[in-house]
């Protein structure tokens, strides 16, 4: 490994970003944090988004590890893999035994080598639908066992530079889901530009000054460059996709706006047997289609949804490869050998393409 890659400096890999609207280094000075809470309440519960197929990072991911697996289990940031990094973030606040894991059958060798340990807190989907089968199936699993449990979903292929920071938040928004049971709270990113990539969350009417809480306007994936540029100004939160809520409220907002979806999931899980692995049975999968959560069942609901920023930590999320590189330069200064080995083949097949 080399503190300098040998012909690319990490300037060029920055700038790339800069130009493409996906800067995520800032030089904002973070404030010392508040104290985390000491005692876990029986009633939080979280479920780690580990179910992706990485398809965008699979060329990189190559590189690190040798194969095409999903990026939640490649070591991209340092020794642990991503999703090893976000069980251990689900841990600082939650009880260990109310973790679930949303996975897919098809990752079965990678994921069970990181937690083979908790069986029960598997819940094994048979294909990747999108965000909302995998987030709604895991609900139904916490409803069954706590109807008023307050669930976080926490995806796992995040870096946040100050990892003590990010909980104190979290454990924020906890407190506040617990006092307004209607809402759903949702943690965004302070913008440092107009991101282009990320999806965005337009802020609206001002809740709690002091903590910065506010109501959620709209949302907006993946805008334009003018359309992000409006956004940045006017003070709109990159969207994280992590969320808290009482259980009873991400169902009942899936009800109104999926109703087929729910129809399909909600008589299966009344016959699954909860002492092991959930497997997801095959029949209703085959018959549902791909489903965003954001999109399908978090926007129609906007009046039940608050926005909390993220302060004191740089967020950045691990979807683009030149993203994944400028983290690691952030987080460790250098860039690893099989990074410098993928820039070179990207650059060469560049230059052939060009030429």
């Amino acid at each position: 490994m080399n503190p300098v890659p040998r012909g690319v400096d990490p300037a060029d890999i920055k700038l790339k970003l800069v130009w493409r609207g996906v800067e995520s280094i800032s030089s904002r000075s973070a404030p010392q944090p508040r104290s985390v809470l000491q005692m876990r309440s029986p009633r939080h519960w979280g479920i780690v988004l580990a179910g992706g197929d990485g398809v965008r990072l699979r060329e990189l991911t190559q590189y690190v590890c040798g194969d095409d697996r999903p990026k939640q289990f490649c070591p991209l940031l340092g020794e642990r893999t991503l999703l090893e990094e976000a069980r251990q973030r689900a841990e600082r606040s939650l009880p260990t035994d109310q973790i679930l894991f949303a996975l897919t059958r098809s990752h079965h060798k990678h994921y069970l080598r990181y937690l083979a340990d908790r069986p029960s807190q598997r819940i094994v989907q048979p294909s990747n639908k999108g965000t909302a089968p995998a987030i709604l199936c895991s609900l139904l699993s916490i409803a069954r066992a706590d109807s008023n449990a307050v669930v976080s979903i926490l995806p796992c292929d995040h870096y946040y530079s100050r990892e003590d920071a990010f909980s104190a938040t979290l454990e924020q928004a906890f407190d506040i889901a617990e006092q307004r049971r209607g809402s759903i709270v949702l943690l965004g990113a302070e913008a440092n530009g107009p991101e282009i990539e990320y999806g965005w969350i337009e802020t609206g009417e001002s809740i709690d000054s002091h903590l910065g809480l506010s109501r959620v306007k709209a949302f907006h994936e993946k805008p334009s460059l003018p359309a992000a540029a409006a956004l940045f100004r006017s003070g709109s939160l990159w969207n994280t996709f992590v969320m808290v809520g009482p259980v009873q409220v991400f169902l009942d907002l899936a009800r109104n706006s999926v109703p087929s979806l729910m129809r399909e999931l909600e008589p299966e899980f009344a016959k699954l047997d909860p002492r092991g692995e959930v497997l997801i049975p095959d029949a209703p999968y085959n018959r549902i289609h791909p489903i965003d959560f954001s999109r399908q069942i978090l926007s129609p609901s906007n009046d039940r949804l608050l926005a909390l920023p993220l302060e004191r930590t740089e967020w950045s999320d691990l979807g683009d490869p030149y993203r994944v590189l400028v983290t690691f330069v952030q987080k460790n200064g250098y860039l690893p050998d099989w990074a410098n080995l993928w820039l070179h083949e990207h650059m060469t097949r560049g230059i052939a393409v060009g030429a």
